[in-house]
């Protein structure tokens, strides 16, 4: 046995195809689903505290005032507005490099690939949305018609973690890829439909600004430190311009380069040959800080690991913990805290706590699978392997998890504090039943032998 080798380990053996192909859906899940606990657990802490006897201090701390910079160039905002419009553009920023990674080289680049999941997204969008504006239609309700659009990936994708392995990795897949296309839908929305009056001057710098970001990304320039000052005067940009800022975290992700310096080949040839100089460098058991060839073949070796690594994937991996586990949670922490007051029976039969009931339980269901039913049948698009008409139906329930998206949206559409209210609790309660009722349908599902059929 050659030095070179461990006890037990093939070292030319290779996964398989199938393995190397689920394996970063598969990471993803655990992230997401670990993410999902910790948002449950935030969310019921908002809602006992806003329910407490310190239901005072609740409401008194997010909405303190908290001024960032110096005199005039100073923005003083209440708490939870630094966390719905800063906050939340890096949790848009994540989202708008997600959108991009699968358009370039996921589930969402090529039309065969992309067919289902973007024809159920749609499905599972426009229905709810219709749903919930014939319901409230005439009343001060109706302009929040975009909550029950969007699924919240967390929550989903953490409900299929409940089951564990006996969900198929293509529903997974078909899951993540619409919850994607919901939020480039959702996305839309708030740039389209629930922005303020626009400031001509201040799109105008955001419009030169993003332009510098596209020529940066043109000049293959790849420090994230650019792209993070560039993206910094982009959200003040939107910040003053009327449109929401989260957007300026969809659209400085759009600019970050995804191609790596060196491709898979290069990197194999540079990798073997500084591994080689690192054996070279020093006998076995040495220490490499002491060995100057060794730390200088380990310093090459971690350059040519960063050039064979996009920067988009980079900063995608150095911010989704930090998404999913603090700024989600802190969200659902300032968002979801809801007083119940009254006949809570009373509220729930309100046109807006309909409208969000409907849309999330009844109008997800219907669209996400009667819309993927008729792309199969139509020859648009095929079941993925080991996924049935049951899992369909099943990740349609989990597609009516609004949450964090239908929170968002919410805080958008509702001045009328009352109002809002009301459509927060009937946002959680329409997820809770939509998880539940996803998890039990999935739960008795079977897995075939061979690719569903239609």
């Amino acid at each position: 046995m050659s030095k070179h080798q461990v006890v037990g380990i093939r070292p030319h053996s290779k996964p398989p195809p199938s393995e190397v192909l689920a394996r970063p859906f598969i990471t993803f899940t655990r992230l997401e689903a670990s993410g999902g606990v910790v948002l449950v657990m935030a969310a019921l802490v908002a809602l006992v505290w806003a329910n407490s006897p310190y239901a005072a201090q609740y409401f008194n701390l997010w909405a303190t005032k908290l001024t960032i910079g110096i005199g005039d160039l100073a923005l003083s905002k209440p708490l939870i507005k630094w966390i719905n419009d800063g906050l939340m553009a890096i949790f848009f920023f994540v989202v708008g490099m997600e959108i991009k990674r699968e358009v370039m080289v996921g589930e969402l680049s090529s039309m065969r690939k992309a067919a289902l999941p973007v024809v159920a997204a749609v499905g599972g969008s426009a229905l709810p949305a219709a749903i919930y504006f014939a319901v409230t239609r005439g009343t001060d309700a109706s302009s929040g018609w975009g909550i029950p659009m969007a699924t919240d990936i967390a929550f989903a994708l953490g409900a299929l973690a409940l089951l564990g392995s006996a969900v198929p990795i293509g529903l997974k897949v078909f899951l993540t890829a619409l919850a994607i296309v919901d939020d480039i839908a959702s996305v839309l929305v708030i740039a389209l439909f629930y922005s303020g009056d626009v400031d001509q001057l201040a799109l105008l710098a955001a419009a030169v600004i993003l332009g510098a970001l596209i020529v940066a990304n043109a000049l293959g320039i790849r420090r994230p430190v650019v792209y993070g000052i560039l993206g910094i005067l982009l959200w003040l940009a939107f910040v003053q311009s009327g449109i929401h800022a989260t957007i300026a975290g969809v659209l400085l992700a759009m600019t970050i380069p995804v191609r790596a310096r060196i491709d898979a080949t290069e990197f194999l040839r540079r990798g073997r040959h500084l591994l080689d100089a690192f054996d070279a460098g020093g006998s076995s058991g040495h220490d490499v800080l002491t060995t100057p060839d060794q730390r200088a073949a380990l310093l090459t070796l971690e350059t040519a690991c960063n050039q064979v690594e996009t920067p988009l994937h980079r900063m995608e991996h150095a911010l989704h913990p930090w998404v999913t586990f603090l700024i989600l949670p802190v969200f659902a922490l300032a968002n979801a805290g809801v007083r119940f007051q009254g006949n809570v029976g009373a509220a729930l039969t309100q046109p807006v706590a309909i409208g969000v009931l409907l849309g999330l339980i009844v109008g997800k269901q219907l669209g996400i699978t009667s819309f993927a039913y008729l792309a199969v049948r139509s020859g648009v698009a095929t079941l993925p392997t080991g996924v049935t008409w049951r899992h369909i139906y099943g990740a349609a329930w989990l597609g009516g998890i609004g949450f964090t998206m239908s929170l968002f949206i919410a805080m958008l559409a509702f001045n009328d504090p009352i109002l809002l209210g009301v459509a927060k609790f009937a946002i959680i309660i329409a997820s809770v039943i939509a998880g539940v009722g996803g998890v039990l349908v999935l739960r008795g599902a079977t897995r075939p032998e061979t690719a569903g059929a239609a």
